[in-house]
C-alpha cells in the first residue's frame, strides 16, 4: 500500500527518496502530467507525481485529473497528500503559513472532466466533506510539530485561471468569508474519492490575492519568492507525516463507492469497465 504525493507550484522533487525509479503510466484517460516516481520515505513507500510536470509546462485548467488520480492508484496509492500554492482571501493567513483546507467552492466549468463515470456507468459518490479527516488531522499534527504556522480548516476556492484573480472577483471571495483560493485540488480531490483515496490538500500560502488593497496584488515574482520558502517546509512535513499513516486503508474514503454506483452490475459496458479497473476493481 503506497502513499501519493502530489507536488504543486514550487515542490518538483522530493528530498530524502530512497530506491527512485520513474515510471511511465499510461491511461485510459490519457497521459498523466508526468512520469512517476516511485521510492521509499521515511520508511513508506511512495508514489510522487509533480503535478505541474518537471520545468513546469502545463496550466492549472490543462491538468488531466482523471488521468493523475487513475496512474495514482494503477500504482497502489491508498492516500494523496497534496501540497498547492495558494492566494490567501483573508488577512489572518500570511504569506508562508499553511493552511489546511476542509472545504471546497468550486468555480470551474469542468464538471466532466472530474469524473471517471458516464459512458454506461453511473456513480454519485458523497462529497459534503471531501477531504480525508483523518488524513488532515495527521498533516495538522505534524505541521504544528515541526513549528510552521498552520491553520486548522477553511474553504478553497477553486477558480479556472491561469490569469490570477480581478479585484472585483477576489473582494467577493474575501467578503463571502471563503479562506484561501486556488486553481487546481477541486478535481483531484473529487476523482480521489470516487477512487477510493483518502486525499488531503496541504494550502501554502504565497499572497494576498488582490482583495487587501494596503498590500501589493500578486505577481509571479512574488508567488516564486514564496514558493521557494514555502517548499522546504512543505517537503519536512509530508516526510512527517508519512510515518503516522496506517498500513492498512480502512478510512470512510477508502469505501467511498460502496453504495455509490446507481447502475446495475448486469449492464456494465465491458469497456468501460475495463477502463476503471483499478478504480472498481473490488466491485467487479
Amino acid at each position: 500500500m503506497r502513499i501519493g504525493i502530489i507536488g504543486g507550484s514550487g515542490l518538483y522533487h522530493i528530498d530524502g527518496l530512497t530506491k527512485q525509479k520513474w515510471v511511465k503510466v499510461t491511461t485510459p484517460f490519457g497521459d498523466p502530467s508526468d512520469e512517476l516516481l516511485t521510492g521509499e520515505l521515511s520508511g513508506r513507500e511512495v508514489v510522487f507525481l509533480p503535478r505541474h510536470a518537471r520545468g513546469h509546462r502545463i496550466l492549472p485548467s490543462e491538468l488531466n485529473h482523471r488521468a493523475n488520480i487513475w496512474a495514482l492508484k494503477s500504482l497502489d496509492v491508498h492516500w494523496i497528500v497534496s501540497v498547492s500554492a495558494v492566494g490567501s482571501l483573508q488577512a489572518q493567513y500570511k504569506p508562508c503559513d499553511i493552511v489546511l483546507p476542509n472545504q471546497f467552492l468550486d468555480r470551474t466549468k469542468k464538471a466532466l472532466e472530474h469524473t471517471f463515470f458516464g459512458n454506461g456507468i453511473v456513480a454519485h459518490i458523497a462529497f459534503a466533506d471531501p477531504i480525508s479527516e483523518e488524513l488532515r488531522q495527521l498533516v495538522l499534527y505534524s505541521a504544528k510539530k515541526l513549528g510552521a504556522t498552520v491553520h486548522d480548516g477553511g474553504t478553497y476556492v477553486n477558480m479556472e485561471g491561469p490569469a490570477f484573480s480581478t479585484r472585483a472577483e477576489s473582494i467577493l471571495n474575501h467578503k463571502s468569508g471563503f479562506d484561501v483560493i486556488g486553481m487546481t485540488n477541486l478535481g483531484e480531490a473529487k476523482c480521489a474519492r470516487e477512487a477510493e483515496i483518502a486525499y488531503a490538500t496541504m494550502a501554502m500560502i504565497t499572497d494576498y490575492d488582490c482583495w487587501k488593497v494596503d498590500e501589493a496584488h500578486v505577481t509571479v515574482e512574488m508567488v516564486i519568492a514564496n514558493l521557494m520558502k514555502n517548499a522546504e517546509q512543505a517537503k519536512n512535513i509530508v516526510a512527517d507525516v508519512i510515518t503516522a499513516i496506517p498500513a492498512t486503508p480502512s478510512w470512510e474514503a477508502h469505501s467511498a463507492l460502496k453504495n455509490s454506483i446507481m447502475t446495475d452490475r448486469k449492464l456494465w459496458p465491458e469497456k468501460t469497465a475495463q477502463n476503471l479497473k483499478p478504480i472498481i476493481a473490488k466491485y467487479l
